[in-house]
């Protein structure tokens, strides 16, 4: 089961709070909106997406964020204790 969280900043806060989920490392997909709700960026959050892979993904992040004055972040959460997708040991 998953948790939905939404935040609503300006595009210059943008890539700075999207840093600071991705840290958080409990995060299941990110989906970023603008301020009507028609979703510009969406993309999940697995094990592998790490280093190299993750630039291309906050490059994008920032030059959206140049382009929009307000947007919502919609997080969506493994609840604690649950197993990320693809994390299972067999």
């Amino acid at each position: 089961m998953t948790t939905k969280e939404t935040f609503t900043l300006s595009g210059e806060n943008l890539l700075k709070k999207i840093k600071e989920l991705i840290a958080e490392g409990n995060i299941r997909k990110i989906t970023i909106t603008d301020k009507s709700g028609k979703e510009l960026m969406s993309f999940p959050m697995t094990l592998g997406l790490v280093g190299a892979l993750l630039a291309p993904v906050l490059a994008a992040v920032g030059a959206m964020a140049a382009l929009v004055s307000e947007c919502n972040i919609t997080v969506e959460r493994n609840e604690p204790g649950q197993e990320a997708e693809g994390t299972k040991v067999p």
